[in-house]
This record gives C-alpha cells, structure tokens and sequence, in this order.
C-alpha cells in the first residue's frame, strides 16, 4: 500500500510513513484556512513555533499499522491547551477515520460522542470476567510481563485494538471498564486529546504511583497511565498488578 511507504524518523522517534505525513499536512492546512496560528507540537513535526497564544497537540494517525493493513480503528487527534501541560488541555477531538465516528470534549462541559453525551463504566458489580479491560502490552518488556501476570489470569475479557487514543475514547463511554499502559512507552502528545474526553466522561486518570495524571506536553515525554470510572476499581486493578515501588 502507498501509505507504508517509510520517510525520516519523526520527532517523536518513529519512522514516519506516508499517511502519517499526509494527516499531519491536512491539519496545518486547515489551521491555516481558519487563520489560526498557535504553536503546534505533533508526532511527526516536532515543534512548530506559532503567532497566537496557546498550543495544538495533533497526532495526524494515531493507529498508523491499522491504517496500513487495512484494520479499520485509526484515528486523528487535536486538542489545545493554554500551556504546556497535560491537565490545562481545555479543547479537544479525536475522529475515527475509519468509521467517521468524532469524539469531543470541552473543559467543564461534558464529553460526547457524535453530539451524544458519553459516560464512563462505574457500575462494576458485575461479575470481573464479564468486564472488558484495556491493555497494551506492545514492545512490553520482559520485567513488565511479570507485573501483569496475575492480572491478564484474572480477567477473560483482554483487549487492545492498536490506536490508544481511541481506545481511551472507548473507555470514555463506557465500552471499555479500564485502560492500563504501564510500559513508560505512550507519548504525551498522543494522550492530549483523549486525555479530557475521558475525564470529562467521568474517568479518573493515575500514573503508576497513584497520582493524577499530569505531564509537560513534549514530543520526548512519555508516561504510563491506569484509567478507571472510580476509585474502587482502581483498587481492584492495581490489587492485581505488581507495579514498581
């Protein structure tokens, strides 16, 4: 297919293909059709320094693989930010490319999935095995598979789809009881924008110490992450992992 083509590494450290450049090109014509000009950090471009006041956080293809082999869960994310943290993101929109599905937040004001309000899952009082958990164990490391053993036994229903964001967004309303990445591998950049829909669908969002999820939004920052719909879940969850101290 014409969109694996492979180009130089992006700032973000991966090869970038054909397709990623291609996204990423339509959102800076579209910013610039519109006469906005913050500065904007992405995946593939780096850091492109801005007129206006504030920041956009895209990745043009978030599910690059999926969009390669045809697997149709790839999506594009925007959000924006005053400044350069995760938790001032105060706008934000993931679309899935594939479906044509958009999810969307604003800070305060809810989050919704094609003008329909979202939630996340809190009733858990079904039985562990019927609830669908989130994992991504890609490139995970040997030392990290020890810590997700017990888990990964516990639960029947396991998934990863290959597009985080969207995944996340899926969590947001309600079709995926929690989402954990602990591999210290996911950009920051690539949680901008999923980041407030699921908070505003009601998620709570730890790292692995248990602190509310915050970091500086830099292409080279990357992070671990457990979203859940309440605390008890959390508590379930990390019961069952063997995180480090």
């Amino acid at each position: 297919m014409e969109g694996k083509e492979k180009f130089n590494v992006g700032a973000g450290g991966d090869i970038s293909t054909r397709i990623d450049l291609k996204a990423e090109s339509a959102v800076f014509e579209t910013l610039k059709k519109n006469g906005f000009k913050p500065t904007i950090i992405g995946e593939e471009c780096g850091v492109v320094e801005g007129n206006d006041n504030g920041f956009i956080i895209m990745d043009g293809i978030d599910g690059t693989t999926n969009a390669n082999s045809g697997l149709p869960f790839y999506c594009c994310s925007l959000a924006y930010s005053p400044d350069i943290h995760l938790a001032s993101v105060t706008d934000s929109v993931v679309f899935n490319l594939a479906t044509g599905d958009m999810f969307y937040a604003v800070k305060s004001q809810g989050s919704f999935m094609n003008d329909i309000r979202i939630h996340v899952a809190k009733d858990y009082s079904a039985p562990i095995n019927d609830m669908v958990i989130g994992l991504n164990i890609s490139g995970l490391s040997e030392i990290h598979f020890g810590s997700i053993s017990k888990l990964v036994s516990s639960v029947s229903h396991i998934r990863h789809l290959g597009a985080n964001a969207l995944e996340l967004c899926y969590f947001a309303r309600g079709s995926i009881n929690a989402y954990i990445d602990i591999r210290d591998k996911i950009r920051a950049i690539d949680m901008a924008a999923c980041y407030l829909i699921a908070k505003e669908a009601g998620g709570l969002i730890f790292d692995i110490s248990g602190n509310v999820l915050n970091c500086n939004l830099s292409v080279d920052s990357r992070m671990s992450f457990i979203a859940v719909g309440n605390e008890k879940m959390y508590g379930w969850i990390t019961s069952l992992l063997k995180l480090p101290d």
